[in-house]
């Protein structure tokens, strides 16, 4: 594909947010982190990241929640640029900005979605000709979503989440995501499910929730999604509940949180369906707004 630049010498990548369609949660291990069976679909709302020669490391953000977003190496953008600057013995000069479209902090993987995206972007403006399996390696060093920020489509994330297994999809789901007043933090949350859930048995993916993803059938979909993060997540933020309930009441086939929330996502019979779910969620006074999107979408691609 022939990158097109936002300004000279530049490079956009787009990359997707997620849906966690199954998200299958261990005991915790003695490193701290949890083992997962965690079946990602990525959808069509999309952060893009512009990769700009510069004197030094810079990071800017526009767009819906862009103020909450960290503009210090901790944004795991600029980890990723470091990353590679680093592997490839040169230094990180480069501005990177972000347009934010994903929700922030809103369990739809958009900071990992930035970190890939600037990745791919740091790969193409330097020449550094990284391969696949080393963009995943960084990937899988600066966090468990990132690497399927990069892949897209639909896997399943074994380990933490970091090891991924990609998987056919058979059509197109259509998504309603509502996005919350207020956020959630992921460490929370998963503190809260080690205090509900302290014998969680090993995370297995489900066959049925495999086969409605190759087949593309919405309605075995939306009887087999699952989320082990739900329940620790309505213990902290309670209002989800009604958020959930208007949405089911507004005829979609199902909804769920989405990872560690407080974003929650519905499954929709079809693109008509699915505005008339957002419509009703927007007039519930449940959420701050609901956006639709279709899935899978692509993986981070220089556009």
């Amino acid at each position: 594909m022939t990158p097109r630049s936002a300004a000279p010498g530049s490079i956009t990548v787009r990359v997707p947010a997620k849906v966690n369609v199954q998200l299958a949660v261990g005991a915790a291990r003695p490193d701290g982190f949890h083992d997962l069976a965690n079946v990602f679909l990525a959808v069509g709302l999309y952060d893009e990241v512009t990769a700009t020669p510069a004197d030094e490391l810079r990071v800017t953000c526009a767009g819906p929640g862009a103020d909450q977003v960290p503009l210090d190496r901790t944004n795991l953008a600029a980890r990723a640029a470091e990353a590679l600057a680093a592997r490839y013995g040169r230094r990180a000069d480069v501005h990177l900005h972000i347009a934010k479209d994903i929700p922030v902090a809103g369990g739809m993987a958009g900071g990992s979605a930035d970190g890939a995206g600037a990745l791919v972007a740091c790969d193409a403006l330097w020449g550094t000709g990284a391969s696949r399996d080393e963009l995943l390696d960084i990937c899988a060093e600066l966090g468990s979503d990132v690497p399927f920020s990069l892949v897209g489509g639909a896997a399943l994330g074994t380990g933490r989440g970091e090891k991924l297994a990609e998987l056919a999809v058979g059509g197109t789901f259509h998504w309603v995501f509502a996005v919350a007043d207020g956020g959630l933090s992921t460490p929370a949350v998963y503190r809260e499910f080690d205090r509900l859930t302290p014998d969680a048995p090993e995370p297995v993916a489900s066959p049925a929730l495999l086969d409605a993803l190759r087949t593309g059938d919405p309605t075995a979909l939306a009887g087999a999604l699952t989320n082990d993060l739900q329940p620790a997540a309505l213990s902290l933020f309670p209002a989800l509940t009604d958020t959930l309930k208007a949405g089911t009441e507004a005829g979609a086939l199902a909804g769920l949180v989405s990872g560690s929330g407080p974003t929650t996502a519905f499954l929709a019979k079809d693109a008509e369906s699915a505005e008339r779910v957002a419509a009703a969620l927007r007039a519930s006074g449940t959420c701050r707004t609901a956006r639709v999107a279709v899935a899978p979408a692509p993986g981070a691609t220089v556009v």
